[in-house]
């Protein structure tokens, strides 16, 4: 086991985690190395991917072998029809469906299924400019935010700007871009008039031209940025006032991580395009609403979108059955409960000054400390708990739908007890700190709920 990294390091870049996972003794919430049976208290989640942690079927030794006959064959979906993909599909509809977005499509990935929501967007557009006499060239523009992040894939690269690493050197489209009114970041309600200002300007600067709008509900690698409900449902209005498609990415957001199946339902929007992955273990699309104003979408004639492998049968069995798991627990109502001791435990945090800006919705939280690096690199080699960074100075928190309450409170009071450590040894680096220049005591602890925001219940 000591020569795993070793081995892959030969002929991949290996500089994530340290340790070596155990895919055996690993369970639940708690990862364990292989090497050294040390376990990790895991709010990370493989990327928030994992709805249910680790080896959720142990104790399901028929589903299991279910499971290994299925991968044994990989068909292409587009085309062969199985029992398999039906119940994936009837399961996925009714756990996480919404009648007004009938249209699915399934692709391997995230960063695939943003870029087949933005294909989408532009036939749509085009089809729909034809059909009021204007150029079918024209709907080849994408408006979207600053600090956002869709993905790393040819048309997604033009989209994120979040790190520079990430799409720097590459080519861009020069897509307009408007700026992300967070509601922690600042004064939010002039920041939103400033931010659809741009908006209005760039529909303006591209008559006809603007395929659609796309956000993130909650900005996550940007910084878990969160916008008020306002502001999305002004930008959704714009759209349609503007003829363009109104699209969310829910990659991160969707599969009950904010207490609802997708966290658009809790603000009061009714997106035509959503995209989603991670939790659903496989990328796609639900379409609807607007997209069925134009009658030959890219639903309706065969190849204008298409995958081979259509998600990956083996993805869709797995998927289907941590959705019956979810479903029959009731763990997407349970995150937003545990979500509210989550952020509980948070804001008591900042009231002692130990982090800054608490804040989330469901189990999908943030804080902010000035030394972020260091405190994320502490928290797992010192106290064995895996956090993840976003933003400038952001820890942002992605535990299982499964996790108990038990270990959110271990888990926050290691961060405690490393946060009061420091601060009295004298290290500044670990100290809440003050706020950036501008920042209002209003806007220091954004605590957003289910019961704070207009509601589709």
């Amino acid at each position: 086991m000591d020569d795993v990294r070793g081995r892959l390091a030969r002929h991949l870049l290996v500089d994530g985690y340290q340790l070596v996972l155990d895919l055996e003794r690993s369970k639940g919430s708690w990862l364990v190395d292989a090497r050294d049976g040390r376990k990790y208290l895991d709010f990370y989640t493989s990327f928030a991917s994992a709805p249910l942690g680790m080896n959720p079927f142990d104790d399901e030794p028929a589903f299991l072998d279910r499971l290994a006959r299925v991968a044994a064959n990989k068909p292409a979906n587009s085309d062969l029809c199985t029992a398999e993909q039906a119940e994936f599909v009837e399961t996925f509809v009714r756990v996480l469906g919404d009648p007004e977005l009938p249209h699915l499509f399934f692709v391997e990935g995230g960063a695939l299924a943003v870029e087949n929501a933005l294909k989408c967007a532009f036939d749509w557009k085009s089809r729909w400019n034809e059909a009021h006499g204007r150029h079918p060239g024209l709907g080849t523009q994408v408006l979207h935010l600053t600090r956002a992040f869709h993905g790393r894939s040819g048309y997604t690269m033009s989209l994120t700007n979040t790190e520079p690493v990430k799409t720097d050197r590459y080519p861009k489209f020069g897509w307009p871009r408007i700026t992300v009114p967070a509601i922690h970041l600042g004064d939010v309600e002039r920041a939103e008039e400033r931010a659809l200002a741009q908006a209005e300007e760039a529909f303006l600067r591209h008559p006809h031209d603007i395929a659609c709008f796309i956000a993130e509900p909650i900005q996550g690698e940007g910084g878990d940025n969160h916008m008020r409900p306002e502001f999305l449902q002004a930008m959704q209005e714009l759209c349609h006032r503007h003829e363009a498609l109104f699209v969310l990415d829910e990659v991160q957001t969707g599969v009950g991580m904010t207490g609802t199946p997708w966290a658009y339902q809790q603000l009061g929007l009714a997106p035509d395009i959503v995209a989603f992955a991670k939790k659903a273990q496989l990328g796609g699309i639900m379409a609807g609403r607007r997209v069925d104003l134009v009658p030959e979408n890219v639903f309706r004639v065969s190849g204008r979108i298409n995958s081979t492998w259509g998600g990956g049968l083996v993805d869709m069995v797995r998927s289907r059955r941590l959705l019956e798991i979810i479903e029959a627990d009731g763990l997407i109502p349970r995150a937003a409960v545990l979500g509210e001791k989550l952020l509980g435990m948070l804001r008591e945090l900042e009231a002692e000054g130990l982090v800054g800006n608490a804040r989330g919705r469901g189990l999908m939280c943030a804080f902010d400390v000035p030394d972020r690096d260091r405190v994320v690199t502490t928290l797992r080699e010192r106290c064995g708990v895996l956090m993840l960074p976003c933003g400038e100075r952001s820890i942002r928190l992605r535990p299982a739908l499964n996790v108990t309450p038990e270990e959110l409170e271990y888990g926050l009071s290691r961060l405690r007890d490393l946060l009061l450590t420091e601060r009295e040894t004298g290290d500044p680096a670990l100290q809440s700190g003050p706020q950036s220049d501008g920042e209002s005591a209003s806007h220091r602890s954004m605590a957003v709920t289910r019961e704070s925001t207009p509601s589709l219940e």
